[in-house]
């Protein structure tokens, strides 16, 4: 579906809610960006120590020469430390926002003059043929960043497979993913003392403004977010602070003080359900490195094929 067909039926259902995926317009890929380096924001500081912590242990068990697919690569931050340990032919950033992968791609290509790099734009989420430029190599899919718990369970799983099929069978795939913590540090990463995270989540509402003809007003709506314990996941909302109409692509919609739009999910994974949930997907974990207080994970898993079951 397109950003308009998806923000309508998100609108028109109950409870609503709009998929995560349309907040990388260009604004909100560089808000991203900065929530990435907040004090609060434990994931990607945590995750780049561990790569770089275990990059010799990678190197050797993927080998160099592959074609490092990375799937939804934004800025590219951690993957100078993949790049540097795995040292591979090809490298294939793909990401929603074109502007913003292609601008990242070029620096990264001046940076590694040695690695043919491939900005491919394209929804990871959905069913896609990878560039011929990785046809004929073997693959390290790169997954980073706990991108994973954005999905429910069930998508997630439908993503792992699709991605299996895409890099195919003897490809291996380096995920990070998000373990279970305590509620308070997990609920500060999402509600940063310096309100970037609420201006990220509310700029999908500029975004509407803007794309789709839309006029809701932005002082109508809080940024919420809150940690739903049996759904293991931090949820973000964007949250109506007084009774209010608005237009979307000429259709008018009406909402309750107090109603939210569901903006985000970001599940996190014990390490049990992290393994199992890469086995449901097609991928049998052959690694696993953590930082020394638990907090993230980053598994090596390997397109292996299916055998038979008693």
């Amino acid at each position: 579906m397109s950003f308009r067909d998806d923000v309508l039926a998100g609108l028109r259902a109950r409870p609503r809610a709009i998929p995560a995926r349309w907040f990388y317009d260009r604004a909100g890929s560089e808000l991203f960006e900065l929530i990435t380096e907040l004090p609060e924001y434990y994931p990607t500081r945590t995750e780049t120590a561990i790569l770089e912590a275990a990059c010799d242990e990678v190197a050797a068990l993927v080998g160099p020469g592959r074609a490092v697919v990375e799937f939804g690569s934004g800025a590219s931050t951690k993957t100078r430390v993949l790049l540097r340990c795995v040292k591979p032919a090809v490298y294939v950033p793909i990401d929603i926002s074109g502007d913003f992968l292609r601008e990242a791609a070029r620096v990264l290509a001046g940076e590694f003059p040695e690695v043919e790099v491939v900005p491919f734009e394209a929804d990871f989420t959905r069913p896609m043929t990878l560039p011929a430029a990785v046809a004929d190599r073997p693959r390290l899919g790169f997954f980073p960043g706990s991108t994973i718990g954005n999905l429910e369970p069930a998508g997630a799983v439908d993503l792992l497979r699709a991605m299996r099929a895409s890099l195919g069978e003897g490809a291996t795939l380096l995920i990070g993913m998000d373990r279970v913590k305590d509620v308070g540090v997990l609920t500060a990463a999402y509600d940063d003392a310096a309100g970037v995270t609420a201006r990220f989540n509310l700029n999908l509402l500029e975004r509407i403004n803007r794309e789709l003809d839309g006029d809701v007003p932005m002082d109508a709506f809080r940024h919420v977010a809150r940690w739903n314990a049996g759904a293991a996941r931090i949820e973000m909302h964007l949250e109506a602070t007084r009774e209010v109409e608005f237009t979307v692509a000429g259709e008018a919609f009406g909402m309750a003080a107090g109603e939210t739009i569901h903006t985000e999910n970001s599940h996190k994974y014990t390490a049990d359900a992290a393994r199992l949930l890469l086995r449901a997907g097609g991928w049998e974990p052959v690694a696993e490195w953590t930082d020394p207080d638990a907090l993230f994970a980053v598994l090596l898993a390997e397109a292996r094929p299916v055998g038979a079951t008693p």
